[in-house]
């Protein structure tokens, strides 16, 4: 059988490897959090600024746009990077560990942004032989900012052309290094935060009867929302409600006028995730009437479903076979619950995102340290394979 032609993108991002390890550990010295991350998206410019590519920076955020136009014309393919930090104090003890007190990129977006950079060199390599545009878009604010609606509504990924696709590579040490992890529909589900507020009447510990004591029905409503999930949502259409944090009280012989419990709400249709915050307000008003108490209930939005578009996800699965080996790309049999900006990207153009596994040498997957841990480290012999899947996915959505 012939090779094919993106089979030489991975030899390509091998040669770039150590250009990448160092750009991703300069990332990672320096984290930022939110949306206005400037130390980034100077390094970001920096980084790509002998490539001689054309950008747009946004006016409301950090996001910077570089447009790399091929030879001949053709529609436009988006790649994306994230670039934020999360709120954490790195305990890894690795040499290039966060310099900022109380910031880390314990999510791997410096790795994201260093293999998109890498991936912008292969790809200007090819300029002359791309049929399209390719806008890479390092997005800060995705780790609950809404970093990506903020682009889309300032209208950084406004192109002329047909968007052949979006696509994305999120890194986890979870999955074994080198793996491209696929799956065509919901890949990760939307997230929601609610916070129900109980209100009663306080008063001394010694006479409850003359209270309304608002913790006993706070206790109720947890078991309670549990039970009804299990009974009203159907098991096929999975959803997942999680009360993280209970508050009441200021001493242990009062009983308090109010209790408050917050947690997160998790879902794959919008159908469900309907069906969940009805059953959240109709269950936190009985539980409340039962004691006598008030109930107020209050949800905020959160990302949308991440869906992956079938044709997207197959472009995706081949051009990562084509670079690391079919026997590389997993099939996941199930989709994640964690969440993801990108999603509003995937509402609105065709596209599909892959899991990059990248768990350290000599652990098990199972055992290493998740992302959001204080403690997590990725295998950066992974990023040469993220860098090739990364090209190779834009040549082929564009030379098909």
């Amino acid at each position: 059988m012939t090779p094919s032609p993106l089979a030489a993108l991975k030899t390509e991002a091998d040669a770039v490897q150590e250009r990448t390890v160092a750009f991703r550990r300069k990332l990672h010295r320096t984290p930022e959090i939110g949306l206005d991350l400037p130390v980034t998206r100077q390094a970001v410019l920096d980084e790509i600024a002998d490539l001689g590519l054309p950008t747009r920076l946004s006016e409301t955020t950090s996001a910077v746009v570089a447009e790399l136009d091929g030879g001949q014309p053709g529609p436009t393919v988006i790649l994306r990077g994230d670039m934020d930090a999360l709120p954490l104090q790195e305990d890894t003890g690795l040499p290039f560990a966060s310099a900022v007190n109380g910031a880390m990129h314990a999510c791997g977006h410096d790795t994201h942004v260093a293999m998109l950079a890498g991936a912008a060199r292969l790809l200007a390599a090819r300029r002359e032989q791309i049929a399209g545009r390719i806008l890479l878009f390092f997005q800060p604010g995705e780790e609950s900012y809404h970093g990506a609606r903020y682009a889309l509504e300032e209208g950084l990924l406004d192109d002329d052309g047909d968007v052949a696709g979006a696509f994305a590579l999120h890194i986890t040490s979870q999955f074994e290094t080198g793996t491209i992890n696929v799956r065509p529909g919901p890949i990760l589900a939307a997230a929601d935060t609610f916070r129900v507020v109980l209100t009663g009447r306080g008063g001394h510990a010694s006479a409850p009867h003359n209270a309304n004591d608002p913790v006993p029905a706070a206790c109720e409503l947890v078991t309670t929302l549990q039970t009804v999930l299990g009974r009203r949502i159907s098991t096929f259409d999975p959803a997942v409600l999680t009360v993280a944090r209970i508050a009441a009280g200021t001493t242990s012989n009062i009983i308090p006028a109010s209790a408050e419990l917050e947690g997160t709400i998790r879902t794959f249709s919008e159908e469900t995730r309907d069906e969940v915050h009805t059953r959240l307000r109709t269950v936190a008003a009985g539980v409340a009437a039962a004691h006598e108490l008030s109930a107020d209930v209050d949800i905020v939005p959160g990302y949308p479903v991440t869906v992956n578009d079938a044709a997207a996800t197959d472009r995706m699965r081949a051009a990562a076979s084509a670079v690391v080996g079919a026997e590389q790309v997993i099939e996941m049999a199930e989709p994640l619950m964690g969440a993801e900006d990108f999603s509003y990207v995937l509402a609105k153009y065709p596209g599909a995102m892959a899991f990059l596994g990248a768990c350290p040498p000599g652990v098990d997957p199972d055992d290493a340290a998740p992302n959001h841990s204080n403690l997590v480290v990725f295998d950066e012999d992974a990023l040469a394979a993220g860098v090739a899947v990364y090209a190779a996915v834009a040549l082929d959505a564009l030379h098909r």
